[in-house]
Protein backbone atom coordinates (compact mmCIF):
# COMPACT_ATOMS: atom_id res chain seq x y z
CA UNK A 1 0.00 0.00 0.00
CA UNK A 2 1.38 3.40 -1.13
CA UNK A 3 1.22 6.31 1.22
CA UNK A 4 -1.23 8.31 -0.72
CA UNK A 5 -3.92 5.35 -0.14
CA UNK A 6 -2.83 5.41 3.06
CA UNK A 7 -3.37 9.23 3.79
CA UNK A 8 -6.72 8.58 1.70
CA UNK A 9 -8.17 5.98 4.08
CA UNK A 10 -7.08 7.90 7.02
CA UNK A 11 -9.13 11.12 5.63
CA UNK A 12 -11.96 8.17 4.85
CA UNK A 13 -12.14 6.80 8.68
CA UNK A 14 -11.53 9.98 9.64
CA UNK A 15 -14.69 11.49 8.23
CA UNK A 16 -16.49 8.19 9.00
CA UNK A 17 -15.88 8.76 12.61
CA UNK A 18 -16.63 11.84 12.53
CA UNK A 19 -20.55 10.73 11.02
CA UNK A 20 -21.03 7.78 13.60
CA UNK A 21 -18.90 8.60 17.08
CA UNK A 22 -20.36 5.32 18.58
CA UNK A 23 -18.94 2.71 16.15
CA UNK A 24 -15.69 3.20 17.29
CA UNK A 25 -16.43 3.37 20.48
CA UNK A 26 -18.57 -0.07 19.96
CA UNK A 27 -15.14 -1.37 18.33
CA UNK A 28 -12.75 -0.14 21.13
CA UNK A 29 -15.15 -1.77 23.74
CA UNK A 30 -15.31 -5.59 21.38
CA UNK A 31 -11.41 -5.16 21.21
CA UNK A 32 -11.27 -4.37 25.13
CA UNK A 33 -13.08 -7.74 26.22
CA UNK A 34 -11.22 -9.92 22.84
CA UNK A 35 -12.55 -12.15 20.57
CA UNK A 36 -11.94 -15.85 20.75
CA UNK A 37 -12.28 -18.36 18.72
CA UNK A 38 -15.77 -19.64 18.72
CA UNK A 39 -17.16 -15.97 19.40
CA UNK A 40 -20.56 -15.48 16.68
CA UNK A 41 -20.53 -12.10 14.61
CA UNK A 42 -23.63 -11.29 13.52
CA UNK A 43 -24.27 -7.98 10.90
CA UNK A 44 -27.55 -7.08 9.76
CA UNK A 45 -28.09 -4.51 6.91
CA UNK A 46 -31.27 -2.83 6.78
CA UNK A 47 -31.77 -0.93 3.48
CA UNK A 48 -33.97 2.66 3.47
CA UNK A 49 -37.62 0.74 2.52
CA UNK A 50 -36.60 -1.40 6.06
CA UNK A 51 -35.78 -4.65 4.38
CA UNK A 52 -33.21 -6.55 6.74
CA UNK A 53 -30.34 -8.85 5.22
CA UNK A 54 -28.61 -10.43 8.04
CA UNK A 55 -25.46 -12.89 8.28
CA UNK A 56 -23.08 -14.15 10.67
CA UNK A 57 -19.83 -16.37 11.02
CA UNK A 58 -18.16 -18.40 13.59
CA UNK A 59 -14.53 -17.16 14.38
CA UNK A 60 -11.98 -19.08 13.48
CA UNK A 61 -8.34 -19.36 14.16
CA UNK A 62 -7.47 -18.42 10.70
CA UNK A 63 -10.04 -15.77 11.63
CA UNK A 64 -7.83 -14.33 14.69
CA UNK A 65 -4.82 -14.43 12.20
CA UNK A 66 -6.45 -11.80 9.94
CA UNK A 67 -7.78 -9.72 12.91
CA UNK A 68 -4.29 -9.46 14.44
CA UNK A 69 -2.91 -8.33 10.90
CA UNK A 70 -5.46 -6.06 10.43
CA UNK A 71 -5.00 -4.28 14.09
CA UNK A 72 -0.99 -4.06 13.03
CA UNK A 73 -1.88 -2.17 9.98
CA UNK A 74 -3.14 0.76 12.27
Amino acid sequence: MDLNSIMQMKGAWDTFTKNHPKFPMFLKAVMSKGIKEGTVIEVTITDPEGNPIGTNIKVTESDLALFETLKSMR
